[in-house]
């Protein structure tokens, strides 16, 4: 026998995975969520032209509508910005949010949604981890909105407190708002059509709002509607905190209470639909 010594053998990765050990655990509800909610990141990652509309969108009301309106209204784009750097943060992550519904009708299209649904996790998972992406990118774009008005010479008076309070209520209310699109998405399975419901829907709410204009000098019947719809509730609470104005009680509540009243309605309508789906 030789002195040298035998070199042992090399073992299949295969092999491995194969060998017996018992059934793996079944992931849980959050652990499947984020999954699928790095499946949408790493989508982003390898097409990155899916973040154009996070990015365009809230560069484009941002400066248009400050310097279009600024000297009319305020007299001056700095002055302005206090009134409308809040609002366009809220407009532009309302507007953003149909785009995640607009994906996920693009999957149910698809066949790897079906194999999604074959797989041994929460139904929900799935749906949950596309919000879960869709807070990465609201948050992205709210990041821009505030850059770029700081750079236009906005100055919070709430501070980054503020700030970050502000841009948490809104994301709050734009994930509400993907569970909405969601629901559209899993109910017409057309990208297209996604978006054109959203659109019906946001843009009366975006502009008559007092997004862009105090409603003091509105028609009654259009001050009356622009006193009920949730985004000026959303937009005088995002002033409030970050003006740091006072009053910020209603506004906050009535625009949580929105939030709720769309998660509680579109939530289980949405994880409904999604487990009906051939």
């Amino acid at each position: 026998m030789s002195a040298q010594a035998v070199a042992p053998a090399k073992t299949d990765p295969i092999d491995v995975l194969l060998k017996g050990g018992g059934p793996r655990r079944r992931a849980g509800a959050l652990a499947a969520s984020a999954t699928f909610g790095r499946r949408a990141m790493l989508k982003l990652k390898h097409d990155p032209k899916q973040l154009v509309d996070s990015i365009a969108i809230p560069v484009l009301f941002t400066v248009l509508f400050t310097y279009l309106f600024g000297g009319a209204i305020s007299g001056s784009s700095g002055s302005y910005l206090k009134l409308l750097l809040p609002g366009t943060l809220s407009m532009s992550i309302a507007i953003v949010t149909m785009y995640g519904g607009a994906r996920l009708a693009q999957d149910v299209t698809t066949g790897a949604f079906d194999r999604f649904r074959s797989l041994p996790v929460w139904r929900g998972a799935f749906v949950l981890g596309g919000l879960l992406s869709d807070a990465v990118r609201y948050l992205f774009a709210s990041a821009i909105v505030v850059g770029l008005g700081l750079v236009m010479g906005y100055r919070p008076g709430g501070g980054a407190v503020g700030v970050l309070a502000a841009v948490a209520l809104i994301v709050a209310f734009g994930l509400s708002l993907s569970l909405l699109w969601a629901v559209v998405a899993l109910l017409t399975r057309d990208p297209a059509v996604v978006i054109s419901i959203a659109n019906i829907v946001l843009m009366p709410l975006s502009f008559a709002s007092n997004i862009f204009v105090e409603p003091g000098t509105m028609p009654g019947w259009l001050r009356a509607f622009v006193d009920v719809n949730p985004l000026s509730h959303v937009a005088t609470a995002a002033r409030a905190l970050m003006n740091d104005t006072g009053g910020t009680g209603g506004p906050v509540a009535w625009s949580l209470v929105a939030t709720a009243v769309l998660t509680a309605v579109c939530a289980p309508l949405a994880l409904h639909l999604y487990a009906r789906q051939n």
